[in-house]
């Protein structure tokens, strides 16, 4: 597996990261076997995948937990691992962000707030330290917290040895700049496939002049990507894939055609529609680590087989080209 350095820092991580957000079950993602989850993990490190990734809210502490236990059968010092902090339903404190299985879920970057989430995630995680601690997400007044308290408490983490590396998830150029400004930002997690590029125009270009990893996650689009949705597939209420954009009927359609132009490629790298789209992701540039979600042994050994495809640039821009069509398609469908 390619190893790829993480921001400023000494860690080495896998290209390929293995997300656990789905392992948290739950409404989002429906019940789950965890035994099978914690195999999953321990298979992904089996394959080279050392960089495990939560988040406090995952499940409600239910994915922290079943990584916790994952962690308990496997050399603590060969897994990068990451969890996020700034999203609780502990109390009123921050903005309200959403309400969930009968959670009032808030964001809350002060100080207070993610030095409690973090001790909370060292004992669900079973753990004295987390590699990577990222803020999940800003608040939606920004400046409500300032950057430049949440970011001290961050340094004051790492200086006390409980964290080795900061990270900051979905932002935008402004509050990078402002991240980068405060304390050494190392990398940031945002949403980026074949599909959803936003963080291709600026984010990524200021990641690589500053030596900050972008970690994406949904490169397959939670599943979409795949290739195993049938075109007239509804998600469920409540599930992740509810309202968002490309699980929309018409676009699950157009993207369906899109991968059904891909089959020579399939054949071409013996790889799987989903290898494919991992792929490209990758080759968007060194910086990036591809973050793929998995609960099922099969899945993450089908995930881990992707950046040893041979891609050609030829083939990335083709790809790239045939992206390009049904995203214009699904914006003007959208004004319609």
């Amino acid at each position: 597996m390619e190893m790829r350095k993480i921001g400023k820092t000494d860690i080495q991580a896998a290209g390929l990261g293995l997300g656990c957000w789905a392992i948290g079950g739950g409404l989002w993602w429906g019940d789950n076997d965890d035994r099978m989850s914690i195999e999953t993990i321990c298979r992904a490190l089996d394959l080279g995948i050392n960089w495990v990734d939560t988040a406090r809210v995952y499940g409600f502490g239910h994915s922290e937990e079943v990584v916790g236990k994952a962690l308990k059968e496997l050399p603590r010092h060969k897994v990068v691992l990451s969890t996020k902090c700034g999203i609780q339903w502990y109390d009123k404190g921050g903005e309200l962000h959403f309400t969930r299985e009968g959670h009032e879920v808030r964001r809350d970057l002060s100080p207070k707030a993610i030095r409690r989430d973090l001790e909370l995630s060292l004992k669900a995680l079973g753990t004295d330290y987390i590699d990577v601690y990222y803020t999940h997400w800003q608040c939606m007044t920004y400046g409500l917290v300032p950057v430049a308290e949440t970011m001290g408490e961050l340094m004051r983490m790492k200086e006390e040895g409980k964290i080795r590396a900061i990270g900051a998830s979905n932002v935008n150029l402004q509050i990078l700049r402002d991240y980068e400004a405060a304390g050494q930002l190392d990398v940031i997690q945002e949403k980026l496939s074949i599909l959803d590029r936003k963080p291709e125009a600026e984010l990524l270009p200021f990641c690589q002049e500053h030596g900050i990893t972008l970690q994406a996650y949904s490169p397959i689009e939670q599943g979409l990507l795949a290739g195993k949705a049938g075109d007239d597939y509804v998600p469920s209420k409540g599930n992740v894939r509810e309202g968002k954009t490309w699980w929309k009927p018409e676009n699950i359609a157009a993207v369906n055609r899109m991968l059904a132009g891909w089959r020579d490629l399939t054949e071409k790298y013996h790889c799987s529609l989903a290898n494919l789209c991992i792929k490209w992701n990758s080759m968007l540039s060194p910086d990036i680590n591809v973050l793929c979600g998995a609960r099922k042994v099969s899945q993450v050994e089908d995930s881990a087989r992707s950046l040893d495809i041979p891609m050609s640039q030829e083939d990335f821009h083709r790809m790239k080209k045939d992206a390009d069509k049904v995203i214009s398609m699904a914006g003007k469908n959208k004004k319609l």
